[in-house]
This record gives structure tokens, C-alpha cells and sequence, in this order.
């Protein structure tokens, strides 16, 4: 199966933009996981764009604001980099703003926001942002400071309510960052409306897997949060330029403690696949999880225990429809 990721300008400044650049209805937030409750968001933002005939945008920040001012947090972004803006392409939206939080742009006072990024630089047409949307230096810019520069500088301002699910939650990336750190991607993946994943380039590992029978890709997991340590079910993508082709596979998240592992790997086996991918990046979709990391005597239980997994995670994925949430976008 192949998928193809939607074109999408990715824009880092805000400063001398040329006039197509300019002008759009954009939506305001961090969007970490653009979940369910961030893609009510962007659906707004796309709805208005296309009654002003304007570009549709998003607006986030990178590093995120937390990782800038507190840098020795734990690992907690469940979309970091190039993931967040493929799937707010995925979305249909024009372009993606993608703030530097530098010490410049953070140190800008709330109205310095609007006046100097918003009007001066962007040209913003018209602004949606949640209603817990907070900016500035020190926090100190909520909504109501934009509905008063909206009608300041003219540009339209909407405030989307909190979006909830069918049982009264809220969509919440906290919530989603709990069901992954607890092993719990169905449930996460319910909330986000596709599968979580993690996306690196394939490093040289030990070597290990192919001594015992099952080779696998030693993905680079950067700073994404980390998932309840284990065996999953997943699906592996491996891209191509703008394609992604899936394939079935399972998936260990551990120390390797049978071998005195240190540091936390992601070590993929893709089912009936022999291709080499040194070098190339792999998007790694959790479907379900398996078991808990374990210790073993030596190769023959790991063995023994890879091929009752195998089994296992191939049961759960042929179980599902593609296209159900255990696909991604």
C-alpha cells in the first residue's frame, strides 16, 4: 500500500515575504499530534480561507516553547520536525508557517506579536486559534488580546471551543501523550483519527537480529516521547520522496536488556522483506501493543519469543482494516 503526502509550502520566517506569501487566514497553536480537536482547528481555518479566497495556514513554533525554556524536560512531542508539518499538509492546508522560537521571537511582548508577525510580517487576513491559546513573552497574550487587535488592525479573529469526543472528552494532547507512555496506541490513535508514529532514518545497529533469523531496522527516534517499552504491532512506511509505501511488521521498544542495553532503541521487523535500508527514513506506525520488555536466557528463547510475536502482531494487523485507524495518513 502507498500513500502520498499532500504539497504544502513550509515557511520559517515571517520577515520580507513575498505578497503570495501574505494575506492568509491562519490558525494559531503548537499542534503537537495534530489530533482531532487541532484538525477542528485547521477545518475552520480552511472553511473561512476559502470565503475570503484566501491561502489557508498554520502557524506553530520550533523548538516547541516548552523544549526552549525548559530544555532538560523529559522527551514529550509526539509529532517533532517534518511529521507535523506532513500531516497538517495532509489536512489540505496551503501553506505552514513555522515560527524559529529564538530568543528574539520569544522575548516579543504579546502585542509585539500581533503588530510586528501577524500584521506587519504575515499580512494575516483573518486568525483562529483555540480558546486556551496563550502568546507572548511571559504568556501574557490570551484571545481576547486578539479579538482587540483584530478590530485594531482589521483582520478577522475566531475562537474555536474546546472539541470533544462522543463520551465528553476533551481531544488533549496530554491525554494522548499518557495512552502512549502506558502502551496504549489504540486508544491514542482513537484521539489523534490515525495511528502514532515515529519517524527516523535507519542507523547501523549490532547486527543481532539477523544472527538469530529476524533482521531488523534500527530507526532513530530523535526526540520523540517514548512509548511503554515492549513489542508492538505496526506498520512500517518507508518513504521514497513524497511516497510512503506500508508494510506489516513488529516492533521492539526496550534497552535490550538480554544483551546490558543502554539508551532505548526502536529495532523494526518488516514482514517478507529484504530491501536495504541503511540510510533511508521509516515512518513507524504503533497499532498494538504485544508484551513487556523481557529478558531472556540467550538466542534460542529470543527466538522462540520473536516468532510467537511475529505471529501474534501479523494476527492483529491482518485483523484490521488499511484503512482503519491502524493506518496513517
Amino acid at each position: 500500500m502507498s500513500t502520498t503526502s499532500a504539497i504544502m509550502r513550509v515557511i520559517r520566517t515571517y520577515l520580507n515575504l513575498p505578497e503570495t506569501d501574505r494575506g492568509a487566514a491562519i490558525a494559531l497553536g503548537n499542534f503537537d499530534g495534530v489530533h482531532r480537536g487541532h484538525q477542528a482547528v485547521l477545518s475552520e481555518i480552511k472553511g473561512i480561507a476559502r470565503s475570503l479566497e484566501a491561502s489557508s495556514a498554520a502557524m506553530t513554533f520550533d523548538p516547541h516553547p516548552r523544549r526552549y525554556f525548559q530544555p532538560d524536560t523529559p522527551l514529550f512531542e509526539m509529532t517533532p520536525g517534518g511529521a507535523k508539518s506532513r500531516h497538517i499538509g495532509a489536512l489540505g492546508t496551503d501553506i505552514h508557517f513555522v515560527m524559529p522560537f529564538d530568543p528574539n521571537f520569544s522575548s516579543l511582548e504579546a502585542n509585539e506579536f500581533i503588530e510586528r508577525v501577524l500584521v506587519e510580517g504575515l499580512g494575516a487576513c483573518h486568525i483562529v486559534a483555540g480558546y486556551d491559546f496563550v502568546f507572548g513573552k511571559g504568556r501574557k497574550g490570551d484571545v481576547g488580546l486578539l479579538e482587540q487587535g483584530g478590530a485594531e488592525h482589521g483582520f478577522g479573529v475566531t475562537v474555536v471551543p474546546a472539541v470533544q469526543a462522543d463520551d465528553g472528552m476533551t481531544y488533549s494532547s496530554t491525554v494522548i501523550r499518557k495512552h502512549i507512555r502506558e502502551g496504549q496506541p489504540r486508544e491514542a490513535a482513537e484521539l489523534l483519527g490515525r495511528a502514532w508514529e515515529i519517524e527516523g532514518e535507519v542507523m547501523t545497529g549490532d547486527q543481532r537480529g539477523r544472527q538469530i533469523g529476524f533482521p531488523t531496522a534500527n530507526v532513530d527516534p530523535g526526540s520523540y516521547v517514548m512509548p511503554a517499552l515492549g513489542v508492538y504491532a505496526v506498520w512500517v512506511g518507508v518513504t521514497d520522496g513524497p511516497d510512503t509505501v506500508w508494510h506489516k511488521a513488529v516492533v521492539n521498544v526496550g534497552r535490550r536488556p538480554t544483551f546490558d542495553g543502554e539508551g532505548i532503541t526502536v529495532e523494526a521487523h518488516i514482514f517478507d522483506f529484504d530491501q536495504d535500508l541503511y540510510g533511508k527514513v521509516l515512518r513507524v506506525a504503533f497499532v498494538e501493543f504485544i508484551r513487556p520488555e523481557m529478558k531472556f536466557d540467550g538466542f534460542e528463547a529470543i527466538k522462540t519469543q520473536i516468532a510467537a510475536d511475529c505471529v501474534t502482531a501479523r494476527e492483529i494487523l491482518d485483523a484490521a482494516a488499511p484503512n482503519d485507524i491502524t493506518t496513517p495518513t
